[in-house]
């Protein structure tokens, strides 16, 4: 059976991502979980870092201008760290945000836009992020969001997850 994806409508154009649900079945699982519920849907994306990463999915970002954006947790709480498929946190990568405590990822995800290798939960090191989908389609507009203007590491124009679409989940 094949992996479940997730088109993602931006503000800046759309991309889609395969949900590795085979290998990350507790964080793919919570994601799927929260975009079928909209929860994802207007939220904006709240930390852009050109030649690192994109990150989205606080619940305060619903106001792009909120300085608690980047703090928040889903109305689930947090999950159990999933430190089972050993995949690389390779550009164009999902991986869960965390606070670097354990088992203290929520709704926060980030896709890499470099070879973020250290931050492999399987690499020595305090960075545990575990990777658990991958952009299929639309590189070229996470690159566009990658390098959106931004003050304090925040998107200004301000860029909105429009919509969250899981199929075959």
């Amino acid at each position: 059976m094949a992996n479940p994806t997730a088109i993602c409508e931006t503000s800046l154009g759309t991309f889609t991502v395969e949900l590795f649900l085979d290998q990350m079945p507790i964080t793919a699982g919570n994601f799927i979980e929260l975009a079928k519920s909209g929860f994802y849907d207007g939220l904006h994306f709240h930390r852009v870092i050109d030649n690192f990463m994109i990150q989205f999915g606080c619940p305060n970002s619903r106001d792009p201008q909120s300085r608690l954006a980047g703090t928040g947790d889903s109305p689930k709480g947090t999950i159990k760290d999933e430190h089972t498929a050993k995949i690389s946190n390779e550009p164009g990568t999902l991986s869960m945000a965390n606070t670097g405590r354990p088992n203290s990822g929520s709704c926060q995800f980030f896709i890499n836009t470099v070879h973020n290798s250290y931050l492999d939960w399987f690499t020595p090191g305090q960075s545990k992020h575990p990777v658990f989908g991958k952009v299929i389609s639309g590189m070229d507009v996470v690159q566009k969001i990658e390098k959106t203007p931004t003050r304090d590491d925040r998107p200004n124009p301000p860029v909105q997850m429009k919509k969250v679409t899981v199929q075959g989940a």
